[in-house]
């Protein structure tokens, strides 16, 4: 009897959230060393795009998200072979809960220049983190009305 491996990108999602010229971001320890990210996470099962990226945004940050368009959509082949497609978001946050706990491994949310978060190269979490910015940097939006659930 023959088993076929079947492939399973990791389906995640991520805010960008801009006040003042600063984006949030997410400082976090993986595999002991220090990355920067942008809120995101994996979708659950059973969740919807918009729900996680408001969770995973709570969750990293403390921050509330409300997401006003879609940026893109990116896939990664990460350096261990590991596929991931990121969906990017762009809003706004609407209110700090600073007493809330954060996920494990999260060291910190911060809001970050352009230019900082550039100077960080190799610390960030992974090449969709800039890719992402970028397009929304220029101008890149997609309505959220694209999302269709069944």
């Amino acid at each position: 009897m023959l088993f076929s491996m079947r492939f399973t990108p990791h389906v995640t999602v991520a805010a960008i959230a801009e006040q003042a010229g600063r984006y949030l971001m997410v400082r976090e320890r993986i595999d002991g060393r220090i990355r920067y990210n942008q809120p995101a996470g994996h979708l659950e099962e059973g969740e919807s795009l918009l729900a996680a990226v408001v969770r995973e945004t709570l969750e990293e940050t403390a921050w509330h998200y409300q997401p006003e368009a879609l940026i893109g959509l990116y896939r990664w082949i990460s350096p261990d072979g590991i596929t991931f497609l990121r969906a990017t978001f762009c809003g706004h946050v609407t209110r700090h809960a600073p007493e809330r706990a954060l996920d494990t491994g999260i060291e910190a949310a911060q809001w970050l220049s352009l230019a900082q978060i550039h100077d960080l190269g190799a610390q960030l979490r992974s090449p969709m983190v800039l890719r992402g910015l970028e397009d929304y940097l220029a101008g890149v939006r997609y309505p959220l009305t694209v999302l269709q659930e069944s």
